[in-house]
């Protein structure tokens, strides 16, 4: 998963604004200005995603936007955190797994995947060595 999914602002009642991440469930979010609703958007799709992972399903997909769409990122953390659970899908490896491979504690690799905990990026690292891949970094300009 490329970890920017397109959202969608419309305005609502009273002058606040409203929005959700389309492809993703549960990614509503509600702001007072167009900025403040773009910050819940993120937080709305960290808590989407999460419930996802939590629940073992496949992450959606990021697609490019459609007309009145504006992209969310996840933290440089999230996004590496969902690309380690999607190679963990892809590859069939399990948190038990993982956890031997490490020679973690399964509550360490629970917390590695949750991404409202505040990991280091070398344990994300050092479980994306794990299964065989390492981390990337890329940075590109702002919109």
């Amino acid at each position: 998963m490329n970890a920017c999914l397109p959202c969608s602002l419309n305005p609502a009642c009273g002058g606040r604004v409203h929005g959700d991440v389309p492809r993703c469930a549960g990614g509503d979010y509600r702001g007072d200005t167009r900025e403040e609703a773009l910050l819940r958007a993120e937080d709305a799709l960290e808590a989407a995603l999460a419930m996802y992972i939590a629940t073992g399903e496949q992450l959606p997909t990021a697609s490019k936007p459609e007309t009145n769409e504006e992209i969310v990122p996840l933290s440089a953390l999230g996004m590496a955190k969902t690309a380690l659970y999607d190679a963990m899908r892809e590859q069939g490896v399990g948190r038990a797994e993982l956890a031997r491979r490490l020679r973690w504690h399964l509550p360490q690799v629970s917390r590695v995947l949750d991404l409202r905990h505040a990991s280091r990026m070398e344990q994300v690292e050092a479980a994306l060595a794990a299964i065989g891949l390492r981390l990337i970094v890329d940075v590109a300009r702002a919109a």
